[in-house]
């Protein structure tokens, strides 16, 4: 399990790098609100440890622009604003849990289990767009029941298409979200992978899920 932490505390940062390390996940740090959004982005992580006062962006824009983009991974925020309003907030937001400073390790690591024991369970629930289905899981797209043979970075692309369905996606955004970069316009980099996606999610098969938005960029509609 990979865990992302988001704290510009050093010391604070340091004390929940080695505590996770040593129960036995892989973790990384942030240390802004701009460089902990960027990484969520990237759907390599399991869980995100955030804390609300950030410099750059606050914990409660990071959370808030996840869920807006369709981002679900779970969201434990760390914050010594210990009022209702300020915890209500949090999770009308969207995060899925909070934790006020300070905080004994042990509960945290509780917290951290529960949330990633939720997380399972609503991985293995079924995604999926007409007859493409997306076993998040295992990272593995069928259609028709046949298995596509999707890359890791195929298949990311594919389930931001598929969780955002009906969504007209500009290059900017999928780039930020796949690739966890700034969009160059003088690069082909999206239309390249759109179009290998396409070879293995819509050549084989007479319905087309994926469409051009000419000008636009990219969305994903099924019947």
């Amino acid at each position: 399990m990979k865990i992302l932490i988001v704290e510009d505390e050093p010391k604070t940062a340091a004390y929940l790098n080695r505590g996770l390390s040593e129960n036995g996940f892989t973790a990384q740090v942030a240390g802004n609100g701009e460089a902990g959004l960027a990484a969520a982005r990237t759907g390599l992580f399991d869980l995100v440890l955030l804390d609300v006062m950030l410099p750059v962006r606050s914990g409660w824009s990071v959370v808030e622009t996840l869920r807006k983009e369709g981002i679900l991974t779970p969201v434990l925020l760390l914050t010594a604003r210990d009022t209702v309003p300020d915890r209500v907030k949090g999770l009308e937001l969207g995060a899925d849990d909070y934790l006020v400073k300070p905080f004994a390790f042990s509960e945290l690591l509780a917290r951290v289990r529960g949330l990633l024991r939720r997380n399972a369970k609503r991985s293995q629930e079924p995604l999926g767009a007409g007859d493409l289905e997306l076993d998040l899981e295992h990272s593995d797209a069928r259609r028709a029941g046949r298995s596509l043979g999707l890359t890791r970075q195929e298949f990311l692309l594919l389930s931001l298409f598929v969780r955002r369905r009906g969504e007209v996606l500009p290059r900017s955004l999928i780039a930020e979200q796949v690739w966890g970069m700034n969009f160059d316009s003088d690069t082909n980099v999206v239309d390249v992978a759109v179009r290998r996606l396409r070879r293995k999610v819509d050549d084989p098969f007479p319905d087309k899920l994926i469409h051009t938005e000419r000008g636009l960029g990219y969305v994903l509609r099924a019947r």
